[in-house]
């Protein structure tokens, strides 16, 4: 068995399962402050038999193994957890095995490995919730450079008479800044699982998503893309959005998946909402086979 944990802004996800991605076990624990927050989640590992554990976390992180602050949180807004290493105190607590990188980009290991990015070599992974962001998968590798990819702060232009700020704290009108969950919220007053499907929100939301898309498209050409989070729960967005980024494109990407099957081609995650656990175990089977050859 193997230990997985999705570590969120407002949750961290942690469950057991095997190699084939079928979680047997999970369970859910409040992110508050470091220390409290990483005790309860050592006590559910503590009497679990794991041969290695996966850590898909929020971020920014600092995934340099060759950077003495390797493993820490960096310019995160949650400032109990700015300058954090998290993999180092997970080491401290647990005497497994520990892998680290985003959650998306553990989610996109996991959608390659099992889900609809199954067979691709090329593919994103794009979560639109508390924030927005992307993980990659290149050459049939999780692309990491200078850094991570931060998918969710390239810069969009504004819907034609918006004059909404934006809630991204760095760069108010990137696209987390005007598409993510706190920014439908902040801009209509409502949470968007409580507007109807006919509000204006949606129309707007899938223009700046799709605006997004259009980049990734034209810079990644990603085979498949695979959009989940919360706000993505909402069926109804998926032909706004297709059918947006299609317009934008206006013809001049002569793919198939963009002219007749872009419906299977900007598609919900595989693996639903256990994407990010899922990427966990992806995680702890490369922290084990690693631990092998080493």
């Amino acid at each position: 068995m193997f230990g997985a944990i999705e570590a969120g802004g407002t949750k961290f996800v942690c469950g057991i399962g095997d190699d084939r991605g079928r979680i047997v076990d999970q369970i859910t624990i409040p992110t508050t402050v470091p220390e409290e927050t990483l005790e309860r989640v050592a006590e559910y590992f503590q009497d679990k038999a794991i041969r290695a554990l996966g850590l898909g976390c929020f971020g920014p992180l600092d995934l340099d193994p060759a950077s003495p602050t390797y493993g820490s949180l960096t310019s995160t807004p949650k400032l109990a957890w700015r300058g954090f290493n998290i993999l180092a105190d997970l080491r401290r607590r647990l005497a497994v095995p520990i892998a680290i990188d985003t959650d998306v980009n553990a989610a996109i290991l996991a959608e390659h490995r099992w889900g609809a990015a199954q067979g691709l070599h090329t593919a994103l992974y794009l979560t639109v919730g508390t924030g927005i962001g992307g993980g990659i998968l290149a050459e049939g590798q999780i692309l990491h450079g200078m850094m991570h990819p931060e998918a969710g702060h390239v810069i969009v232009r504004r819907a034609a008479g918006d004059t909404f700020p934006g809630v991204c704290p760095a760069h108010g009108d990137c696209l987390e800044g005007m598409a993510s969950g706190p920014a439908i919220e902040k801009r209509w007053g409502s949470k968007g699982r409580d507007l109807p499907p006919d509000h204006p929100a949606w129309d707007l939301e899938a223009g700046y998503l799709a605006q997004g898309l259009v980049t990734y498209i034209c810079v990644l050409s990603p085979q498949r893309i695979l959009l989940g989070g919360g706000v993505m729960q909402r069926a109804d967005l998926f032909p706004r959005i297709r059918q947006k980024v299609s317009e934008m494109l206006h013809g001049y990407i002569q793919r198939p998946e963009i002219v007749t099957k872009i419906d299977d081609y900007i598609v919900p995650p595989g693996l639903g909402t256990q994407s990010g656990l899922c990427g966990g175990l992806a995680l702890a089977m490369k922290a084990a086979e690693a631990r092998k050859e080493g």
